[in-house]
């Protein structure tokens, strides 16, 4: 009998009860499973660094970003150095403006309070699963003040205010290269190109610069 696979979790943080905790919630969803947990940092890159792990299935890592030894931050900067492709949500008992930021930059795809109902928890798993990525609208919000308080002012070409618009609809990079008569490859390059002067990392941070800049309207 065919059974559904669970997504494989990993927690890392160094409250023991808090993780313990974590893991019963997750466990008890349907579709996630906690594999393995870890006290900070160093301990889950060590683990990853071992020769029989080094191609494990993971499918989320929950990151606490205030550990012993090694902190959230410096294993998302490694994270993203070494396994570019795994996904890390952020956890955290405070709003940090700069720490917010710094853990989005480095890849995180969430950032989550600790207090966080269990249903928001789950939407976020879900949803970093599915779309890529999870911001509440504490998070969303500070991404946009953030662009707001931008000193340099951004130029942009006329074909990329094209692509920005396009890019802030429901169509696929692929569908706007078409419409705008150009190579899936030139438009990998218009995207790349923005997101490296906004110093942003996802499709969300593009439409809230655009939103918020009067480049397109809601």
């Amino acid at each position: 009998m065919k059974t559904n696979r669970k997504n494989k979790v990993i927690i890392v943080d160094d409250h023991l009860l808090f993780s313990q905790s974590l893991k019963f919630l997750i466990n008890s969803f349907s579709d996630f499973e906690v594999t393995h947990s870890f006290g900070n940092g160093k301990e889950f890159i060590q683990f990853l660094q071992e020769e029989e792990n080094l191609d494990i299935e993971v499918d989320l890592i929950l990151l606490d970003v205030n550990m012993p030894i090694l902190d959230g931050l410096s294993t998302m900067v490694w994270l993203k150095e070494n396994r570019p492709d795994y996904k890390a949500i952020a956890l955290s008992v405070n709003n940090e403006e700069d720490i917010i930021i710094q853990m989005i930059k480095n890849g995180a795809k969430g950032y989550l309070l600790k207090d966080t109902t269990p249903q928001i928890f789950y939407d976020a798993l879900k949803t970093v699963i599915e779309k890529g990525y999870f911001f509440t609208e504490m998070v969303s919000g500070i991404l946009v003040n953030r662009i707001d308080n931008e000193d340099k002012k951004l130029e942009f070409k006329e074909k990329e205010l094209d692509f920005i618009k396009r890019a802030c609809s429901e169509k696929t990079y692929k569908e706007i290269a078409d419409e705008m008569c150009l190579s899936p490859k030139t438009i990998d390059g218009y995207r790349e190109s923005i997101f490296a002067k906004l110093e942003i990392k996802t499709r969300i941070g593009l439409v809230l610069y655009a939103i918020k800049n009067k480049i397109v309207c809601v």
